[in-house]
């Protein structure tokens, strides 16, 4: 580049030079801002003086400023994992974790803890504990502090937003395998099994084609799908048989004409079993080989499978002989008596008072037997009738007001399942 400076006319030199020296200048000169600033100073500043930055960590709120001064590390929990080694391996004394249990009811939600998880620990910049927080659920947060005065504990409550959301399905192989297609959660499924669980045997009844509609809650948070709610309404149809099912006020569910769901008896005492052998008065008995009346059912389970009362009432008998294996007798009305036998355990005594649904054994193969299972019998007048499909006393039925209340609210969720029904069944 030089060398071609020097090459160039010098008429051409002496303008570049003038030209390099002009920019110069200009460059060189203070803006108008700069001279401002110089021929004033600025309020409430003295020269000479070291000034603060615009901004320091003292100038937040409080809050604010406790809050840069903290940093925070998340623990996932993972499966076999404890308080005691979280806090060992993040470097938190005993002491901290004997104090944190010691505050009682505030802290309850951290006593159970679950993998996938997470545990935010909050420390100061000294690396002292400053806090934690623990989602106790979807909508509650556990969050301890370590204050002035000692640990303090709370729970925090976000607002969740309810959608509805429908599923819909057609059974081809099993109940279960069709409402995990549909998109339903194993929780899901049992719920939607219990609410018609005193209509249909879901381990006897169930066939091809059977189909079920469900409407329920779908919780979101900021926008976010976070869980799912109560079932609001359902229908099965069972073997061509149609069954409604809508959620009321007060968490119970009745049929859309306000009919209870629950009545006095299940269909039956076990939850999604296989049937190995149904009633049948003329049976030929499997380890005799003898023609015997067979008058009950028996479900094939795993040894272990808790067993259900069928309804509430007492414990007539409670024992064991060589035929029946463990086996308890129910008593409950002057009329209706169930049967259990077989079992692995028995958990309730003779004169015991139960409840419908509450566990009375487990399915085992004690007595005369050829393998697991529970053997069930339904008396109405001390005859035996077929669980199946023995007539069931009648259901409670909402008062009128109760029911006035009941209906609008029943009429709209069922033309809701409607339309959702015939809107699949468009599709299909």
């Amino acid at each position: 580049m030089i060398h071609r400076f020097k090459a160039l006319p010098r008429q051409h030199k002496v303008a570049i030079s003038l030209l390099s020296a002009l920019v110069g200048l200009l460059f060189m000169a203070p803006t108008e801002l700069a001279l401002a600033s110089r021929s004033q100073p600025a309020a409430g500043l003295n020269s000479g003086e070291r000034q603060p930055l615009p901004l320091e960590l003292t100038d937040l709120p409080t809050s604010q400023a406790a809050q840069l001064a903290q940093q925070e590390h998340v623990v996932t929990i993972k499966k076999g994992d404890t308080l005691s080694a979280i806090f060992e391996s993040n470097d938190l004394p005993s002491s901290l974790l004997r104090d944190i249990t010691r505050l009682g009811k505030a802290a309850t939600g951290l006593q159970r803890i679950y993998p996938s998880k997470q545990i935010t620990f909050s420390f100061k910049e000294s690396g002292q504990f400053a806090g934690l927080r623990y989602p106790i659920d979807n909508q509650h947060t556990l969050e301890i502090e370590q204050t002035p005065n000692g640990l303090q504990a709370k729970t925090s409550s976000a607002t969740l937003e309810s959608r509805t959301a429908y599923a819909q399905a057609t059974v081809t192989s099993n109940f279960w395998n069709a409402g995990a297609k549909a998109g339903l959660t194993p929780n899901q499924i049992m719920n939607l099994a219990a609410m018609f669980a005193w209509d249909v045997d879901f381990a006897l009844d169930i066939r091809a084609n059977d189909s079920f509609t469900v409407l329920y809650e779908q919780h979101y948070k900021n926008g976010f799908k976070v869980g799912t709610g109560k079932i609001l309404a359902a229908e099965f149809i069972n073997q061509g048989k149609r069954y409604q099912a809508v959620r009321h006020t007060d968490g119970n569910y009745y049929s859309a004409d306000g009919r209870a769901m629950r009545k006095s008896f299940l269909r039956a005492p076990v939850s999604f079993t296989h049937i190995s052998s149904n009633f049948n008065p003329r049976r030929l008995h499997p380890v005799t080989g003898k023609v015997r009346p067979h008058r009950g059912i028996d479900y094939a389970a795993r040894t272990g499978t808790p067993v259900l009362a069928a309804g509430s009432g007492t414990v007539m008998k409670s024992g064991y002989n060589r035929f029946n294996g463990n086996y308890v007798f129910i008593r409950h009305d002057s009329t209706y008596v169930t049967k259990y036998l077989h079992l692995n355990k028995r958990l309730v005594r003779q004169g015991q008072k139960v409840k419908q649904e509450q566990k009375i054994g487990t399915v085992g193969a004690t007595g005369r037997v050829t393998g697991p299972h529970l053997h069930y019998e339904f008396l109405v007048n001390g005859v035996h009738k077929n669980p199946k499909t023995v007539d069931m006393p009648q259901a409670a039925v909402l008062s009128k007001s109760e029911l006035a209340q009941f209906k609008p609210k029943a009429d709209q969720l069922m033309a809701q399942l409607g339309k959702v029904s015939g809107i699949m069944v468009a599709k299909n």
